[in-house]
């Protein structure tokens, strides 16, 4: 089942639930700033991904700017951080299969379905 990893805030993550909700496939819908990922859900996310986490980091966050920008951060730290800190999470991500994307532009979303 295709899921989005989404954040009803943010304009490009409600962009990928529309282009979901019109692709009239079957999709699952996780808020991840409430219903957290774990530490192996991130990781394997990641994986289908193909990028390291310092690549699903959003660094102009201020909560990255304020603790972790001038810190030299392992791979778990990472983790770490994104899981304590889930705003930190580049948004949307969309999965399907053992294939993601993140969804800017909105075209990789649209790849990924079809």
């Amino acid at each position: 089942m295709i899921k989005i990893y989404h954040n009803p805030r943010c304009s490009k993550s409600r962009d990928g639930l529309k282009v979901l909700e019109e692709s009239g496939k079957k999709f699952e819908v996780i808020k991840y700033l409430e219903d957290i990922p774990s530490k192996d859900e991130l990781r394997k996310v990641i994986g289908f991904l193909g990028i390291s986490p310092e690549n699903l980091l959003r660094k102009n966050e201020i909560i990255w700017k304020e603790k972790f920008k001038h810190k030299v951060l392992s791979n778990e730290e990472i983790l770490d951080a994104m899981i304590k800190y889930p705003k930190l999470i580049e948004r949307p991500i969309v999965v399907n299969g053992s294939r993601a994307v993140i969804g800017r532009p909105i075209s990789n979303i649209e790849n990924l379905i079809n």
